[in-house]
């Protein structure tokens, strides 16, 4: 196994985390951005206030998303231990 194969599995490995990562972060960005313009505009100033919403945007995007995220987390896992006897060999 030389360098550029272990690079590979790297870069492979980091775009499977931004590919996981971003539905969840848009989510929160969203609903964050939608409350502070809200806590803008009334002028409640309370840091508490989006934790919950923010929270409720998390879980219904991973209810929403959740079969898609473990079907390609799955597929790269399967990939991967196919491929071990290649890498090592």
């Amino acid at each position: 196994m030389g360098p550029e194969t272990v690079l590979d599995l790297g870069r492979d490995a980091l775009w499977l985390a931004v590919l996981l990562a971003g539905p969840l972060l848009g989510a929160a960005l969203a609903v964050g951005l939608f409350i502070g313009v809200i806590q803008a505009a009334t002028q409640i100033q309370e840091m508490t206030l989006s934790f919950i919403p923010k929270l409720l945007a998390l879980v219904v995007t991973l209810f929403v998303i959740g079969p898609w995220m473990l079907r390609i987390l799955t597929t790269f896992a399967q990939r991967l231990f196919m491929d071990i006897p290649g890498l090592v060999g």
